[in-house]
């Protein structure tokens, strides 16, 4: 590590050569690099210390800085420090290098560089000291970047906006082993060392503009500063030429004394630097201070002046002292404002004491701190000024009692005002009214209004939560000290919310909106004496359970008598009843409980009291009736006893039964004995059934307490008495009525008792009969048996008697009846046999469809089945053509696709040597040599393939075969193992992958011209995408902001040939309806709406616009007419948009598997990787896939994508170009759901519109990723090859073969790690790479041509067909690949089950054939053997599998043993099962035979199809050609009409022909002129009234639009421009209003071309 030497100025270890021995050359260049790396390394040291004082922040040691710095975060933080309103904390990537240590460089850190350089260009330091980004990045230059970074520190000092970089150049000392570690590095850059020396020079010579006064003056300053004389030297820095600024003559001594000490420095450390610099290298400036060091130090010096004046006025507290500081220009602080002045001394006040206090001494203001605090100030100023505004603001509109502006004056932010809420305004304008007329000068100042308005807020809050039931928000509301209620105890929050509730419940129902702040209070008052009241209670409660203990009525009753208790209906005189029935309620509850302590609650208490009231009613009531009943009956009065049990007993009696009453009482009233002929008055009743109540008969007094020596009366009935005799007699008067009214239901019961006793004697009777059923049996079976008997020997002797008559008979009775039968039925079917055919062809077919569906749905098919169906696998000859037209048509697709590719590239390079001709940047013979290739390249391919056939790498030699065979395996490796293209795809550089992709990945897929291309294809995508996720994608945002390589290729490729025609009938229709409609106009820039607009007057009227050019949206939407034109444009534009999302939405069916798929991969990778994304998240990045990368580029340029048809050199217009990108826009912020904000928030009325678009994206998204695995879509396994006819083809040229060879040689290691792998042993067969004339032939080039090079290259990219075949296919003599042994067997068991039947294979293969069987079997043998003669080479099976199908039957048999028991010996076959496995397997191979079949047929008519659209697209190319040739032509004619004139070279040089041009009308104005007509703004630095001197002078020249402006002054011509009208036009249409020319002078765009129009073209 290094450190700082004591002695400074000590020369650094590889200073200089001081030995005194002398070195040899080598060594002192050896010394000379040690020297460069040394000093580098201090410059390194000066930069990070630098660095680090600006940002506060330590970087890394030295030696590690460039890698430090790579990421660009420390740089994009410098930027910050020098240009904070350009780079914010925001736009750093990484900013915590958090993910820089996590996984190191990231591409998006260089955004962090390119933020630096921006910074550096807005402050003005010139671009000649500027890095490239890959200087930095890629670590091609660093020194580059830290001489950028010293030439920065220098300018910044300048400006006074950073500290001087320091000059450490021997004083910082680094070990033997950094500096040779540098030395290294530096000799990897190999580039020359910028010198760090000459900064101050170029950068004094970068910023001058008089150079040489500049340098004179600077030189002066320099002499003047080493007299050290100060009047001197302030001379010296006021000359003009030096261009200083703020040199004050005051503080001439303290520049000088600084200025001499700083030249002192340099010098010191120059003499340091000379011994290493020879004189030729050295700058005068090493030694001299430059201007801008010059300028610094002044700055330096004024700033310190200006801060001490500052901070003494700060501590005198004199203001005025304190203004004239802050307004010193050395300070340049913003925004010092007089009339804040006392607002500035206040806040520095705070400020620097604050600061005293923190560092515990008397500390300085610096200059950021002081402009922190200005700002402050103003801001609180300009704060407070609002803010008085706003109160006057609120007092008018309270005043003016208008809720609604009353309610905007309060929500106002410059008021300062707490929380408003709008939906009560009412409530505010009412109350503040109030309070405004209770005041003395009808005034609120702010300070009332602030309580004012927090206490209604807080009020209003309150009633909200009050409307909404929210019982927790209503408790906090409460408690918020804003509110300033009183009296609130926090234990009875709860009861003032519910009486709340139930005031504001009731008042809204009587219209009252809101409850006021009294309203609440008087509740909250109300319930605090509801509590106490219900306290005081609750201890009257206490004393009434005291008294009932006690067992005291008197002390009971005085208790219940208490007024808090508010008990109801207490009677003094019921004392001791309401004493005993108390007593007994408390003792039930408290056995009840289980409690002794139990008390009696309010309603309890309440409940004794009026049980008691009501006990003594009843009985006083009772008692009156008991005493008149037996009083009547003493009389012997009968009368009354009806109406007293009715009135005093409340019984149901019956008039009829008054007698009965009466004489039953007085009956039981004479058997009471009278033992005391004086008992007294008073009779006992019995309260229910517990307690005594006396009442006395004469006084009719009652009481609850026993008269003392009474005994009551015993001769009289008591109450129960009565009531049990009347009782009585009224039941048995009901019963007796009863019995009358109900005779006949009693004779009817009668009845059925008797008629049940019968019932009982029959089933005793049948009960009987039936035990002896059996008797009965047989004596009836007897009898019936006697009379049959009889009747039979009867018959019987009379057929004997007829035998012969009897037998003939029957004979002629039998044939009628079968000749009937037989006739009937016969003539049945001749009037149905159509029916009968129908059906036994429906029995025939249901069973061929019966045995089918065994075949393909039964887990075990029988062989019998499978027998029928064994001839399916059998080639037919309408197989071999239609595998030879599908052969055909796939190998003219991928060539026809391959010649409009490349014919596609000669058009675009056409295209661009066309424009450069228009431009006179080439010359007519290149483009009509270009012309000619393209006529010719169709024949020279064909000549090329027809040789390399012949003698190329498809000659017969078996070397080449052998060759291409080896070729052949590799291709069919790489094709059906993704894995190896997918690392190969990731080892390459991106530029290289691309290709690669674009060229051979394609060819060796054909383009997915078949079913088992694109499956293999897109389990290459699948395999990439994922690798690729798993290795680069470090954020789910990644897929969105990068480009990803996977990606990029599955979006080329289906919007490539395959995809293309489902994108022209997803979109065709749409986007031609959007072109067609003429008045259709969409824009939605404001801007571009307001500059077409100023555009449109200006062409009309031929005068400048008053209006300004450059306007931002703001401004522009100021004008009516602008924003009525963008919202008509915003209406046709979302009307346009749905018409598209139709079409979009509606042909999801349409769209390509293979994007749907990769749709699917790429949402379960990501949420496999990303497991806490949502499916928000990844919808979004299948939305980028499926809309933004496959559809949107065919929206904005349908031309490009062959969605709409263009006819040759014609384009699509620019509004209708527009139009699309305005529709294509909105989809793709519909899709990822980003609503307009920011710069397009004029837009923000589409948001609503935005949202449920993309929900309907959503759904789409989603239903796009709802496809099938592509083994299933495509019904392919892993033996398919096996069975297919046809052997792979791809066409691929020479040059891919060769590039792809070599690609895995350089990066096999990284391909195929293991040592078996099967690439190694291919790669190691085909050897090194070969080179182009090996794979043609020897002699295919003449080695003395010339142009051998170029005629090779053309070659290489002959294409050539390769059929793919697998290696390790079962040769002769192997078994060691079972599969293979396997496909063998099964074509050896179908041709002999074909011969010969059996139930199992076991029984065929046991069973010897018979000679029939024989037969069959070689006529089969012979078939497939003439069959096999036509079928083409590329379709033929191996030889092995030909000599088996010829073997006789028995030794097929054997052979098929053999193999058998080595497929059981592999576990793949068992004979328990009777190898019914490999029956499987062979109904398995049937099966797919019928799929292939019916996929080939599909496949003809698709090529067929691709092939009619790849010839159109061919024929519009041709067409295209013939328009650049008539264009050519016409161009040789127009040449040919003028060499009049001149003549025309084909190397495009001119021959004047004659000595004479023809004079060009030119056009003269003077700049006032044009001044006048508005064409020409200004001209800089040239006064108004100088413009009469400045003539221009406007020639066209001999092309056509273009012009000749020639410029003179006085008449001196002083520059000139070529103007050319198209690019004129081309401003315009870019909205580009004023244009420079010269440099100097500014013109009207649209005036100028009005002009050349009028005066040119006659317009």
């Amino acid at each position: 590590m290094h450190h700082e030497e004591l002695a400074p100025l000590q020369r650094p270890r590889y200073g200089s050569i001081v030995d005194d021995e002398r070195l040899s050359a080598e060594e002192m260049d050896e010394r000379r690099r040690q020297n460069i790396a040394y000093e580098y390394l201090c410059h390194l040291e000066e930069a990070k210390r630098w660095m680090e004082v600006c940002l506060e922040e330590e970087l890394p040691p030295t030696t590690e800085l460039e890698e430090g710095l790579r990421n660009g975060v420390y740089l994009a933080k410098l930027a910050k420090f020098f240009a904070p309103n350009v780079v914010s904390d925001k736009k750093i990537y990484d900013v915590e290098q958090s993910r820089y240590k996590r996984s190191g460089l990231h591409f998006r850190h260089t955004d962090n560089t390119v933020q630096w350089l921006r910074a550096m260009e807005s402050i003005g330091l010139p671009k000649i000291f500027y890095p490239e980004t890959t200087d930095v990045y890629d670590r091609k230059n660093i020194p580059r970047m830290i001489y950028c970074i010293h030439a920065l520190s220098l300018y910044l000092f300048k400006l006074g906006l950073a500290p001087q970089i320091q000059d450490l150049l021997g004083k910082v000392d680094f070990t033997e082993e950094e500096i040779s570690n540098m030395r290294k590095e530096l000799e990897k850059y190999g580039i020359q060392m910028p010198s760090f020396s000459k900064i101050g020079g170029i950068l004094a010579s970068e910023l001058s503009v008089d150079e040489a006064a500049l340098h004179a003056a600077v030189i002066a300053i320099n002499e003047a500063i080493e007299k050290g004389i100060a009047e001197q030297t302030i001379v010296t820095l006021r000359n003009p030429n030096a261009m200083l600024l703020n040199v004050d003559e005051e503080l001439a001594q303290d520049y000088q004394n600084e200025l001499f000490e700083a030249k002192r420095r340099k010098e010191s450390n120059a003499r340091l630097k000379n011994g290493t610099i020879s004189e030729e290298e050295r700058d005068v400036y090493e030694e001299l201070l430059t201007q801008s060091e010059i300028q610094g130090n002044i700055n330096k010096i004024n700033i310190h002046i200006a801060l001490v004046q500052v901070n003494e006025a700060i501590d005198w507290q004199d203001e005025v002292a304190l203004m004239a500081g802050l307004n010193r220009p050395a300070l340049s602080l913003l925004e010092v404002l007089p009339q804040n002045s006392s607002w500035y001394l206040l806040q520095l006040c705070d400020s620097k004491e604050q600061k005293m206090q923190t560092a515990g001494v008397p500390n300085m203001l610096d200059k950021s701190e002081i402009q922190k605090e200005v700002s402050v100030a103003n801001a609180e100023a300009e704060a407070h000024k609002l803010k008085l505004i706003a109160v006057d603001n609120i007092n008018t509109a309270i005043r003016n009692c208008d809720p609604s502006k009353t309610l905007v004056a309060l929500m106002k932010p410059e008021a300062q005002l707490p929380v408003v809420h709008s939906f009560a305004a009412a409530v505010y304008q009412t109350e503040l009214f109030n309070l405004q007329q209770q005041n003395a000068v009808n005034y609120l100042a702010h300070e009332e209004l602030s309580i004012a308005v927090e206490m209604l807020s807080a009020v209003v809050l309150l009633n909200q939560a009050l409307e909404n039931k929210d019982m927790l928000k209503i408790k906090n509301h409460l408690s918020n000290p804003c509110i300033g209620f009183s009296n609130l105890e926090e234990e009875n929050f709860h009861r003032y919310a519910d009486t709340l509730l139930s005031i504001k419940s009731e008042a809204s129902s009587q219209g009252q909106d809101y409850l006021s702040w009294n309203d609440i209070q008087n509740c909250i008052d109300m319930v605090n004496m509801q509590i106490q009241e219900e306290n005081e209670r609750i201890i009257a409660i206490g004393h009434i359970n005291e008294a009932i203990d006690q067992g005291n009525p008197e002390k009971t009753l005085e208790t219940l008598l208490l007024p808090t208790a508010k008990l109801q209906d207490v009677r003094p005189v019921n004392a001791r009843h309401y004493q005993d029935v108390l007593h007994y309620a408390k003792a039930q509850k408290c056995k009840e409980s289980q409690d002794e302590s139990a008390l009696l609650w309010l309603d309890e208490i309440q409940k004794g009291i009026s049980d008691a009231n009501n006990n003594i009613k009843e009985a006083v009531i009772l008692a009156v009736g008991t005493s008149a009943i037996n009083k009547s009956l003493e009389k012997g009065d009968s009368q009354p006893i009806l109406m007293i049990l009715q009135s005093k007993f409340g019984l149901r009696v019956i008039p009829e039964c008054a007698e009965t009453y009466f004489r039953n009482l007085s009956e039981a009233k004479k058997l009471k004995t009278r033992e005391d002929s004086n008992e007294s008055p008073w009779i006992k009743l019995v309260m229910k059934n517990i307690y005594d109540y006396y009442y006395n008969v004469d006084t009719e007094e009652g009481t609850c307490v026993a008269p003392e020596g009474v005994v009551p009366k015993t001769s009289w009935l008591t109450g129960e008495e009565i009531q049990n005799i009347v009782g009585q007699v009224t039941a048995d008067y009901n019963r007796e009525q009863l019995w009358l009214a109900n005779e006949n239901l009693i004779v009817q019961l009668q009845a059925r008792a008797r008629g049940f006793l019968v019932r009982k004697n029959y089933q005793e009777r049948k009960a009987y009969l039936q035990n002896q059923e059996p008797s009965a049996i047989k004596i009836q079976a007897f009898w019936k048996g006697f009379k049959q008997r009889k009747s039979y020997v009867d018959r019987l002797k009379v057929l004997q008697g007829n035998v012969a008559a009897i037998v003939k008979i029957q004979s002629w009775v039998k044939m009628w009846l079968a000749r009937t039968a037989y006739r009937k039925r016969l003539q049945y079917f001749k009037d149905h046999n159509d029916e009968i055919v129908k059906i036994q062809a429906f029995l025939r077919a249901n069973k061929a469809r019966e045995d089918y569906r065994t075949l393909i749905g039964a887990e075990n098919p029988p062989l019998a089945v499978l027998r029928k169906f064994a001839y399916l696998l059998e080639q037919s000859d309408l197989d071999f053509q239609e595998e030879l037209e599908v052969t055909r048509l796939r190998e003219e697709v991928v060539t026809k696709i391959r010649s409009n590719q490349q014919l596609e590239k000669d058009l675009n390079l056409m295209d661009i040597k066309i424009g450069l001709l228009v431009k006179n940047r080439i010359t007519l013979q290149d483009v009509v040599l270009h012309s000619k290739k393209l006529n010719k390249k169709s024949k020279t391919q064909l000549e090329e393939m027809v040789m390399v056939d012949k003698q190329g790498i498809k000659g017969l030699s078996k070397e080449r075969r052998k060759k291409l065979e080896a070729y052949q395996h590799l291709f069919y490796l790489l094709q059906t193992n993704p894995t190896y293209l997918a690392k190969l795809i990731f080892q390459m550089p991106q530029n290289k992958s691309t290709k690669f992709m674009d060229t051979v990945i394609f060819t060796l897929y054909n383009y997915a011209s078949n079913q088992r291309e694109e499956y293999l294809l897109l389990k290459l995508f699948k395999t990439a995408l994922e690798e690729e996720i798993n290795s680069k994608v470090d954020q789910i945002q990644d897929i969105v902001t990068g480009n990803p390589t996977v990606i990029k290729m599955v979006v080329s490729f289906n919007r490539g040939a395959r995809g293309q025609n489902t994108l022209r009938q997803l979109l065709a229709p749409v986007v031609k309806e959007i072109m067609e409609d003429k008045s259709l106009i969409i824009n939605t820039s404001p801007v571009d709406v307001y500059k077409s607009w100023v555009n449109q007057l200006e062409m009309q009227t031929g005068e400048a616009s008053k209006l300004p050019y450059d306007v931002t949206t703001e401004q522009a939407l100021t004008h009516t007419e602008v924003v009525n034109k963008l919202e008509s444009s915003i209406q046709s534009l979302r009307a346009v948009t749905d018409k598209v999302l139709t079409s979009i939405f509606s042909s999801l069916n349409m769209m390509p598997y293979g994007m749907r798929y990769i749709a699917k991969v790429l949402k379960s990778s990501l949420h496999e990787k990303f497991p806490d994304a949502t499916e928000d998240e990844l919808l979004k990045i299948v939305g980028n896939l499926l809309y933004y990368r496959y559809m949107n580029p065919a929206i904005v340029a349908p031309d490009g994508f062959d969605i709409i048809d263009m006819t040759a050199g014609g384009q699509i217009h620019p509004d209708q170009r527009r139009n699309l990108g305005c529709v294509a826009k909105v989809l793709q912020h519909a899709a990822s759901n980003k609503l307009f904000e920011g710069e397009s928030e004029h837009l923000s009325s589409m948001n609503t519109y935005l949202s449920q678009t993309y929900q309907k994206f959503r759904n789409f998204f989603q239903a796009a990723c709802d496809v099938p695995e592509p083994e299933e879509k495509f019904n392919i396994d892993e033996y398919s090859d096996m069975v297919t006819l046809s052997k792979p083809v791809i066409y691929i040229s020479i040059e891919e073969i060769i590039n792809t060879h070599s690609l895995l040689l350089e990066h096999q290691d990284a391909i195929a790690t293991e040592p078996n792998d099967l690439l190694n042993e291919l790669l190691e067969g085909l050897g090194p790479v070969p080179d182009v004339e090996s794979f043609l032939g020897e002699g295919a080039v003449d080695p003395n041509d010339p142009n051998r090079e170029s005629t090779l290259n053309q070659l290489a990219k002959t294409e050539i067909s390769l059929s793919l075949t697998s290696k390790y296919e079962l040769r002769e003599g192997e078994d060691q690949d079972l599969k293979s042994l396997m496909i063998k067997t099964k074509r050896l068991i179908v041709d002999v089950i074909r011969t010969q039947p059996g139930d199992t294979l076991l029984e065929i293969l046991e069973t010897p054939a018979t000679a029939q069987q024989e037969s069959v079997h070689l006529k089969l043998v012979e078939k497939r053997a003439i069959l096999d003669s036509k079928t083409p080479e590329k379709m033929k099976h191996s030889k092995s599998i030909f000599e088996d199908g010829q073997l006789p039957i028995e030794q097929k048999k054997r052979k098929i043993q053999r193999n058998l028991r080595t497929l059981e010996q592999a576990g793949l076959v068992s004979s328990a099962t009777k190898y019914q496995e490999i029956i499987n397997e062979i109904a398995k191979d049937i099966r797919n035979q019928r799929r292939y079949r019916h996929h080939r047929k599909a496949e003809l008519v698709k090529l067929q199809q691709t092939l009619n659209a790849l010839n159109s697209k061919t024929a519009f190319y041709e067409e295209q050609i013939n328009y650049y040739n008539t264009y050519i032509k016409t161009c040789l004619d127009n040449l040919t009409r003028k060499n009049s004139r001149r003549s025309i070279k084909l190397d495009g040089k001119e021959e004047v022909k004659g000595s004479k041009k023809l004079k060009q009308a030119s056009l003269k104005y003077t700049a006032a002129r044009l001044h006048e007509k508005g064409v020409i703004l200004e001209i800089e630095d040239l006064q108004t009234n100088q413009f009469k001197n400045v003539m221009f002078d406007i020639t066209p020249g001999e092309e056509v639009g273009d012009f000749e402006i020639k410029a003179k002054f006085l008449g001196v011509e002083m520059e000139k421009v070529q103007l050319h009208f198209q690019d004129l036009l081309q401003m315009q249409y870019e909205g580009v209003a004023v244009m420079k020319m010269f440099d100097k002078a500014k013109v009207n765009v649209n005036l100028l071309i009005f002009l050349l129009n009028k005066k040119f073209y006659g317009k």
